[in-house]
């Protein structure tokens, strides 16, 4: 998009009429002039014709001024009169010719469009050697026209959009906090977890034996404390042993729950999903 164009105006007399100069109504001045009352316009008051302007509208390019002109008049965007459109236009190319010629360039560019395709519309119509359709002349300027105010209306909504900095602000808090590690507790999930691994790698290893055996809770409990004493902590697949068969397996895993029932063992864990491990909840004497 081209700079802004400048906005258009018109001198204050086309609008309000000829200046009318004010009288002092019962010794009421009409301005003060270095701390002195003013009870009478100067008539040697001389105000340049452009000193006040009045400001109509600004554009921001020769598409949206057609865009605006078009709005306006209710004109069909795919129907364009280029008649109408045409002077109303150069209307305001004459204005912003004699402030700013530089700017004017481009209006002049697009200025010397509609005019030709004016003329172009005036021509007969001639059809084509191969019996196709002649192309309107608006096609070009309306595939444009349509093409930018779809622009347009996007960045209008995304102009309305929150923006950081202009419709709120980012609230930043600073709060301290003490960092205690703290262990997950181990879960009846993770128990039952670990026993199911247990018993697949166990039936990997099984032996069918046909025997009648005996096993003792306590024993196994027994067991289980000789082997944590002297130790900070033991794995806790480091405590059963897959070959002894299933009946060891679960006998040693009750075990193992009576002792940590009786608070005699802990069961803890790193973190979750992590490997558990064992170890005596007293310290002996």
């Amino acid at each position: 998009m081209n700079d802004a164009a400048p906005d258009l105006k018109l001198p204050a007399e086309t609008v309000a009429g000829p200046p009318v100069t004010p009288n002092a109504v019962d010794g009421v001045a009409l301005a003060r002039l270095y701390g002195e009352p003013l009870f009478s316009m100067p008539e040697d008051l001389y105000i340049p014709p452009d000193a006040l302007e009045v400001i109509l509208d600004a554009f921001e390019g020769p598409l949206d001024l057609l865009l605006y002109l078009i709005r306006r008049q209710n004109f069909n965007v795919l129907d364009i009169p280029m008649a109408p459109l045409t002077e109303q236009y150069l209307a305001y190319v004459e204005q912003i010719r004699a402030r700013n010629l530089e700017l004017a360039a481009e209006y002049l560019l697009m200025a010397a469009l509609l005019i030709e395709i004016k003329s172009r519309m005036l021509l007969p119509v001639r059809k084509a050697d191969t019996d196709e359709e002649v192309e309107d002349p608006r096609a070009e300027l309306v595939r444009r026209l349509v093409e930018y105010e779809r622009i347009k209306l996007a960045a209008q909504q995304i102009d309305e959009q929150p923006r950081l900095g202009r419709d709120f602000v980012q609230a930043i808090a600073v709060i301290e906090q003490t960092m205690i590690l703290r262990l997950p507790a181990v879960g009846p999930a993770d128990l039952q977890r670990a026993w199911l691994e247990l018993l697949r790698r166990a039936s990997l290893t099984a032996h069918h034996h046909i025997a009648r055996e005996e096993l003792s809770v306590r024993e196994h409990m027994s067991r289980i404390l000789k082997y944590l004493q002297g130790r900070r902590f033991a794995e806790f697949c480091d405590l059963f042993d897959p070959a002894q068969g299933v009946a060891v397996l679960v006998v040693h895993f009750l075990a193992l729950l009576e002792l940590a029932r009786e608070n005699l063992v802990e069961v803890t864990q790193a973190e979750p999903y992590a490997p558990l491990y064992v170890r005596l909840a007293y310290v002996p004497s």
